[in-house]
């Protein structure tokens, strides 16, 4: 019998630790494992713990000198290469860095397996969405890419055609160079515009190279982006581009920066709204690959109040068991977000009024509005890119 869902977690995740001062703090995954067992979404026989992923595993997306470095770095964090990105202020070297990120590595790669062997129909890895690790360095908080390497197992696993989801509040840079002109991956990243927030790239008009051309996808938002703005703009560039890819696989990375409350970005949903993108592309994943769908985590750092509870609800879907917004969080979770962080917890699984869920979206079949900055970043990525799948610029 295939398992709806499983999960990867067990506390040595929280060894992924750049320090008491960095954004990325562990905690966020700590609380998320907590929400998720006080809530009754995930049982012991859920959960997988991956071993520490291989060097000649790493290495199927990473340079070997690269890898290296990062042992090096790891076994003495004094010892971190700048030139590989390692001991830098967004990455800095740690004891254990090794081992810590090549966990989350093997972590993506086995619910990978899982999901293609047809053990489960879906897999979540919160601890995951490494997207901004390079070839050949680290970059924005990301030692070793757990997605890439994921995506390459499936590849050499004879999978012929994956769709990779970014909905991150950064864009997907790392997973989209290391397939950029590869036409069997189909890397689709939402994010806040290049002209103000980190890293700087993923343009409507970078639509991959050589026979990728046409297979990188990527929408380019203004800062204050609201829910409704957010989620029709998935709708009308994301979704209809991987409908008429049709891959076997979806991998989907579900960074919550993208909220009012994060302190690294200029976005401003509600979890409300990260709850419908993940309820959308679970839809997707039915429609087009038989429910074959990998679920990551990425960046979010409103640790207390926003990281749990979105990718809780992120889980739930994924296991089918979907919880509302207004339902109350537990007690004993507020109790032990207080004594960890001595700051009270969000009391409810929503940031809306009650009663304002479900969140209204325009389709994009009610016309297109040029005044709005929104529509325009969705007409240029739709121009850019929707004639390599067949699809019309103006019509859904």
């Amino acid at each position: 019998m295939v398992a709806q869902a499983r999960v990867i977690w067990d506390p040595s995740f929280t060894a992924y630790n750049f320090g008491p001062t960095h954004p990325m703090a562990p905690l966020r995954l700590d609380l998320t494992e907590r929400l998720c067992e006080d809530l009754g979404i995930c049982t012991a026989g859920d959960l997988i713990n991956p071993p520490i992923a291989s060097d000649e595993l790493l290495a199927t997306v990473h340079d070997p000198a690269y890898i290296a470095k990062v042992k090096e770095a790891s076994a003495d964090p004094s010892a971190a290469d700048p030139a590989y990105g390692l001991g830098t202020d967004d990455d800095p070297a740690f004891p254990g860095m090794h081992e810590a990120s090549a966990r989350i590595v093997a972590g993506t790669v086995e619910i990978c397996r899982q999901v293609w062997a047809g053990e489960i129909e879906h897999g979540v890895n919160f601890c995951g969405g490494m997207h901004h690790a390079m070839h050949d360095r680290a970059a924005g908080f990301c030692i070793y890419n757990d997605i890439a390497a994921g995506i390459r197992y499936l590849l050499d696993q004879g999978v012929e055609r994956i769709a990779y989801v970014d909905i991150d509040v950064h864009h997907g840079d790392g997973v989209e160079a290391l397939f950029v002109d590869d036409p069997r991956v189909l890397t689709a990243s939402i994010h806040e515009s290049g002209r103000t927030l980190f890293p700087g790239t993923g343009w409507a008009r970078d639509i991959g190279t050589g026979k990728g051309e046409g297979y990188a996808v990527n929408v380019a938002l203004p800062p204050g982006t609201t829910d409704s703005a957010w989620l029709r703009a998935i709708r009308s560039s994301l979704l209809p581009i991987v409908r008429a890819f049709r891959p076997q696989v979806l991998v989907t990375q579900h960074g919550c920066d993208t909220h009012a409350d994060d302190p690294l970005a200029n976005l401003v949903m509600t979890v409300d709204a990260q709850r419908q993108a993940a309820l959308d592309l679970h839809e997707l994943a039915h429609d087009v690959c038989d429910g074959r769908w990998v679920a990551l985590g990425g960046g979010g750092y409103a640790v207390v109040d926003v990281v749990p509870r979105a990718w809780t609800h992120l889980t739930a879907i994924a296991k089918h068991t979907p919880i509302p917004v207004d339902t109350p969080t537990p007690e004993g979770w507020r109790e032990y977000v207080e004594k960890l962080t001595g700051r009270p917890a969000p009391t409810r699984m929503g940031d809306l009024p009650v009663g304002e869920s479900p969140i209204w979206v325009q389709p994009w079949a009610m016309g297109y509005n040029p005044h709005s900055p929104v529509d325009r970043a969705v007409m240029a990525t739709r121009e850019a890119t929707f004639s390599h799948h067949g699809l019309d610029v103006w019509y859904d």
